[in-house]
């Protein structure tokens, strides 16, 4: 799809995480409205396939590494001439119980999913004012609740919308925006792999029946595309949410308005 007389056109964006998932999907989104997109991340193989097809510039970088982070930041300045939008997708890890997590796991944790924000972010600011430009930090629906066995990740993601909160209130009167977006069970390789374990706990044949399972209780009754994602995020790397900073958007389905205390009920009523 192609998109004309696009707010976004000719806009540099950067983002971290961009070579799979819901930070290819933004690249592709971006780059259909005339975004000039470079994407970042530590595999090299993933960036260059997503590259070759959006056109996106595909820079090698760990976005939690303050030198890896700034060439990255130079790289993409040189090639374009500035930054208008940087949207910190990057993260992962964390996947445990606080009793068994050990330090060198939760310090993973913490890098993955806060410093790469926080590092990106830092080092894209003085271009970003310059700009008067935005930035989008993708965390997640456990950046408000918590799962089962996600500690590090819960408490990273719960760390994200503070981070959110805290550049929007610095660097507002700059003219940058900061916003968030909070996605819930979204169809990527990520989320592919834990209902393939799914499935291989619950005896299930394949993963559409462990997403099944997850949004049972979720009013929409099914996950995001990455392309769902990426609108939303395009949305808040635009001019068209103006107003907007320091906000907050769940994108789940629904699934943070069930009151799970009744789920009981409703339960008891489809088996009835």
């Amino acid at each position: 799809m192609t998109y004309s007389g696009s707010e976004v056109d000719g806009k540099v964006v950067v983002i971290s995480g961009g070579g799979t998932g819901i930070g290819a999907a933004t690249a592709r989104r971006y780059t259909a409205e005339g975004a000039r997109v470079a994407i970042l991340g530590r595999r090299r193989e993933p960036l260059e396939a997503i590259a070759a097809d959006t056109g996106a510039l595909a820079v090698v970088a760990d976005a939690s590494d303050a030198e890896s982070c700034a060439a990255a930041i130079a790289t993409v300045v040189e090639a374009f001439g500035g930054i208008d939008v940087v949207v910190a997708n990057a993260g992962g890890h964390g996947l445990s119980t606080v009793g068994e997590t050990d330090d060198a796991d939760w310090a993973l944790a913490f890098t993955t999913n806060v410093t790469t924000a926080f590092v990106l972010a830092r080092e894209a600011l003085p271009f970003l004012m310059e700009s008067k430009g935005h930035i989008v930090v993708v965390s997640s629906l456990a950046g408000l609740f918590a799962g089962p066995g996600v500690a590090g990740y819960t408490v990273g993601k719960h760390a994200l919308i503070g981070l959110t909160r805290s550049l929007a209130r610095d660097y507002g009167k700059y003219g940058v925006r900061v916003n968030a977006v909070c996605p819930g069970w979204v169809r990527t390789p990520m989320a592919d792999a834990e209902m393939d374990e799914l499935a291989r706990i619950a005896g299930f044949t394949d993963r559409a029946e462990g997403y099944g399972l997850v949004t049972v209780d979720v009013p929409l009754g099914r996950p995001a595309e990455p392309e769902e994602i990426a609108a939303i995020i395009r949305f808040l790397g635009s001019g068209e949410s103006s107003i907007m900073t320091g906000a907050v958007l769940l994108a789940d389905g629904g699934a943070h308005i069930v009151d799970v205390p009744t789920l009981a009920f409703e339960h008891a009523a489809a088996a009835g």
